[in-house]
């Protein structure tokens, strides 16, 4: 087997580059010029454009530009006249390295490399007369040159139309712009087909902006604002002396490129401590506790929800005390839900003394609803007639994917849990009381959960809770996760000859407690839920003091029974049923560090253990159970195609249709 996943060799290394008070040199004074100088100024850039006959010589865009002082113009005349009278040194430095000046072409290339020489700031150059008619041949014969003088100052240059020549390409690029101010965002999508399809790529690109919720540009300024005051919550904490000088060395709330939420974790749900009530942070923990919301944020909640995010919610989000706003006060899909929640009326007592009749109100009820593992079409018709005829008020948690979301009329009031790690506790309860209150002002309230509702979703508690409370909740089932999931990624939980039975368990206990999780049996397959961010300590548990991994007795008293071998098929599951499904197939030998490979990942997740995992791949392989161990080593070699993991996205394509 290869150790890693091999590389395909072809590509680009995308790169959001920074050129912020650098310099662009723009060789060229066309439509496409007056297009990268644009581009350039739009990231901060100082632009120089040498055209030949310098301001007259280039398009009324760059005329109008330099007349405003945006970029500045040189002549290549007057570049090359310079050159010749005061710099007759740089000159001969040029010849010596084999750039004759007898020409005006020569001429013209010495003069360029006495200028680069004695401008440093310059960091990417840009030669875009290749593609004008009235001197391209002269440009085109100047190409290979000006490319061969850039790659001895290290410069990264494009030439238009001549990619051999190219360091790098432009992509098509759309920059979105805030709907709510109708400014431009710092959120751009750029789309490459390196060189061989510029037409097609700029045509991806446009499709590919249609597809994507408008308020892609409100949602990246709002997080950013987020991100922002969560520093500034740590300013405030150090100027007030609220800060342990053993902080310091454990945190680095901005990492070198300022994103401390994606620096080193490849998760959003990366455990962190519980925190009760009562205790009191370190500054380092408060911190990473508010960067990791902001993460849980940025992946989970829809973008038109991150679009409407306003300060007072964002510092409710950050301070700590996660309690929901107060009720009718959100905007779902940008209109108010105010008049939802009418604020209850004191009754007056009688002048008379009598006790007025109660006026006749609806009453309210709470139904708890499953979603489904996330495909719109997965859901039963009870919960699609839950969400768009009967509610008045939808409680979502943070998992239940846009698409379903998405289906909730306009006129009714969405929130999403805050369920963040650290905090699931208290959200919990704030959910619950959310949903009691509207309930007895007569409101109907969904208490929309993803997959089934009474598999690892509480609502077991919730029906308690609302029972203890006067009211019974109607409980609306789902397609669980648990199931729909694996099939989605092509792996039954039971097969005839492969896995007679299967069991569902959780990776996590209560309060991030360790659960023990079942021992090895050949013909069952377990299938574990929200394990995925503690893979290792997962694996860790199931192989535990196996002989070919042998670990500490803490991961073997993680398990009741066998330990697993590890050469026992796993799968990865993430994001199931959704259009950008991930399936990483490996064994348990293998798949931390297989998943370690993929870089970030994209929860909700869940782990399938089993030989039911490989049993529907090819050709099939359904006799496990009749030809026992032996086969094994092989029968996991065929499976891989020789390889230690394999890695599938998307869904399978019958269910665009459904």
């Amino acid at each position: 087997m290869e150790p890693f996943a091999p590389f395909t060799g072809g590509a680009s290394l995308l790169l959001s580059f920074r050129v912020r008070k650098k310099t662009v040199l723009v060789i060229g004074g066309n439509a496409l010029a007056a297009s990268r100088a644009y581009a350039s100024l739009e990231a901060d850039a100082d632009v120089v454009v040498l055209a030949r006959g310098g301001l007259q010589g280039v398009c009324d865009e760059l005329q109008w530009r330099a007349r405003q002082g945006q970029v500045s113009v040189l002549d290549w005349e007057t570049l090359s006249s310079n050159d010749e009278a005061d710099n007759v040194g740089e000159l001969e430095c040029a010849s010596a390295r084999g750039v004759e000046t007898e020409s005006d072409l020569e001429r013209d290339v010495a003069a360029l490399d006495a200028y680069i020489a004695k401008t440093p700031s310059i960091s990417l150059v840009c030669v875009t007369g290749t593609l004008s008619p009235s001197y391209s041949s002269r440009i085109r014969s100047l190409a290979p040159h000006i490319a061969r003088i850039c790659r001895a100052y290290r410069i990264p240059v494009n030439v238009a139309d001549m990619p051999a020549l190219c360091d790098f390409y432009f992509t098509s690029t759309h920059r979105f712009v805030d709907p709510s101010t109708g400014g431009k965002s710092s959120m751009q999508l750029g789309v490459t087909a390196n060189g061989e399809g510029c037409r097609l790529a700029s045509r991806i690109q446009r499709e590919a902006v249609a597809a994507l919720p408008k308020e892609v540009g409100g949602a990246v300024v709002r997080v950013g604002k987020l991100r922002r005051l969560a520093r500034e919550q740590e300013q405030k904490a150090e100027r007030s002396g609220a800060v342990d000088e053993k902080d310091d060395g454990e945190l680095d709330t901005e990492g070198e490129n300022g994103d401390a939420e994606d620096t080193d974790v490849t998760t959003p749900n990366q455990p962190v401590p519980i925190r009760r009530a009562d205790e009191t942070e370190s500054r380092a923990e408060a911190v990473r506790r508010r960067m990791r919301w902001v993460a849980q944020i940025s992946e989970y909640w829809p973008i038109r929800r991150l679009s409407a995010l306003t300060e007072l919610e964002m510092r409710a989000v950050l301070s700590g005390n996660i309690g929901l706003p107060s009720v009718g006060s959100y905007k779902h899909e940008g209109r108010s839900s105010s008049q939802s929640l009418p604020p209850l009326q004191t009754e007056l007592p009688s002048q008379h003394g009598l006790k007025p009749a109660t006026p006749s109100r609806k009453h309210g009820r709470i139904l708890l609803v499953g979603s489904g593992p996330g495909h719109p079409s997965l859901l039963t018709m009870a919960t699609h007639s839950a969400l768009t005829k009967h509610a008045d008020l939808v409680l979502a948690d943070k998992l239940v994917p846009s698409a379903v979301l998405e289906l909730i009329p306009q006129h009714v009031e969405l929130r999403i849990a805050r369920k963040f790690p650290g905090n699931a506790d208290g959200a919990q309860t704030e959910m619950m009381e959310a949903a009691l209150e509207a309930a007895r002002r007569g409101l109907t309230v969904v208490r929309l959960k993803q997959g089934d509702p009474v598999v690892y979703g509480r609502a077991g508690e919730e029906i308690l809770y609302f029972r203890s409370h006067g009211i019974e909740p109607l409980v609306v089932p789902g397609v669980s996760s648990a199931l729909a999931a694996p099939m989605f990624a092509g792996i039954p939980v039971t097969q005839r000859g492969v896995a007679e039975t299967f069991i569902v368990c959780t990776g996590v206990g209560r309060q991030g407690k360790e659960v023990r999780l079942p021992g090895y049996e050949r013909a069952r397959t377990l299938v574990i839920l929200m394990g995925v961010a503690r893979l290792k300590e997962v694996v860790g548990g199931l192989i535990g003091n196996s002989p070919l991994n042998p670990t500490s007795e803490e991961h073997e008293g993680r398990r009741d029974g066998s330990p697993y071998p590890p050469i026992t098929p796993v799968a990865i599951i993430e994001r199931g049923s959704m259009p950008d499904q991930r399936v990483l197939v490996s064994t348990l030998a293998d798949v931390c560090t297989a998943l370690e490979s993929l870089g970030a990942q994209r929860p909700p997740g869940m782990i399938v253990v089993g030989w039911a995992v490989l049993a529907l791949h090819g050709a099939g392989d359904v006799r496990v159970l009749e030809e026992g161990e032996g086969s094994d080593e092989e029968r996991v070699e065929r499976w891989l195609g020789g390889r230690r993991w394999n890695v599938m996205e998307g869904i399978p394509e019958g269910w665009a249709s459904l």
